[in-house]
């Protein structure tokens, strides 16, 4: 493992990018896009004229591709979107769809996400597939277990993250993997903070959730007797409290000046940053043993094998069997 140099004097954190991470779970995506009979196709709706927007689109179809995925993309007036998706819903042709938001940037936006059927929706956005998620339900076939449910992007991608990072311990059993892992997420939001809290809880971590309103604590108890995780206030509790007892540090706050204090993180710490804003300073690699700066090309990896199982939740129309 190569030692990061930090003002002149060397220290063992590693540093990952997260192209390097993508690339590995491509592998895993191709595999599986190899026992498919034909190239699943991801449909994206363009409702609003925010050039950032526009570029994630691009970049979308760029990626789908070079993957061997076809993409088409639809340019929609807002008041219209509804009707698209309803309609798209229906075309045996469309195997997974993604709407690039904020379309209006209100309530009304969750009505789109809803309105996708949870069958095509490449995003885990949708009522029942959040209802699963929450409630640590993994497949959408009991008891057959055959047709997995789809996961939110950004949450999942960090999972995978963790998981190549090997912080998720492979000799236990699926879903305890993080069973004796503390882990802080800084971020409490409904898009990726408080389901990646319920994610890692889930998987057997005990999870410090931290926003502005304080610390709660996501956990499935003792021994990881319960299903699904709990949630209960850490009254008084603040980062003061929770990094310097987390193996795991996770941030995304979308504040430019927003910075996690150094000195609290834990010694061998692995600290992952989701925001779009460097969360951590760059001291931080002066007590970190690994540094992840960004996942963003780790989520459009995981946008891919959403994709893929969706086509896998239905055999019988590609002849592969779900996995």
């Amino acid at each position: 493992m190569n030692s990061t140099m930090v003002n002149g004097v060397s220290h063992p954190c590693k540093v990952v990018l997260a192209a390097s991470i993508a690339k590995a779970l491509a592998s895993e995506v191709h595999n599986d896009l190899a026992k498919l009979s034909r190239k699943p196709h991801l449909h994206g709706y363009l409702a609003n004229k925010d050039p950032a927007a526009r570029m994630y689109a691009e970049w979308t179809g760029k990626t789908c591709r070079e993957n061997g995925f076809d993409f088409t993309i639809h340019d929609v007036e807002r008041e219209d979107l509804e009707d698209e998706l309803r309609s798209a819903n229906q075309r045996d042709e469309i195997d997974g769809v993604i709407v690039y938001y904020p379309v209006f940037g209100s309530e009304r936006d969750r009505t789109l996400q809803w309105t996708v059927s949870m069958y095509k929706d490449v995003e885990g956005l949708s009522p029942q597939l959040i209802s699963n998620m929450y409630q640590n339900i993994r497949f959408l076939d009991p008891p057959l277990n055959a047709q997995k449910s789809i996961l939110p992007c950004t949450p999942l991608a960090v999972i995978k993250i963790l998981e190549h990072l090997h912080v998720y311990n492979s000799f236990l059993d699926y879903g305890k993997r993080l069973f004796g892992r503390r882990i802080t997420v800084i971020n409490r939001s409904e898009v990726v903070g408080r389901p990646l809290a319920a994610l890692l809880a889930n998987d057997g971590a005990e999870v410090y959730s931290v926003d502005v309103t304080g610390v709660q604590q996501f956990s499935r108890g003792s021994g990881l007797r319960r299903q699904k995780h709990e949630t209960k206030d850490l009254e008084g509790w603040g980062l003061e409290q929770c990094l310097p007892i987390s193996d795991v540090v996770i941030s995304g706050v979308p504040g430019e000046t927003y910075k996690i204090p150094t000195n609290l993180i834990r010694e061998g710490a692995v600290c992952i940053n989701f925001s779009s804003e460097k969360n951590f300073h760059p001291d931080v690699k002066e007590r970190a043993s690994i540094y992840v700066p960004a996942i963003g090309k780790v989520t459009i990896v995981v946008l891919l094998r959403n994709l893929v199982r969706l086509v896998q939740n239905k055999p019988e129309e590609f002849g592969v069997n779900g996995a």
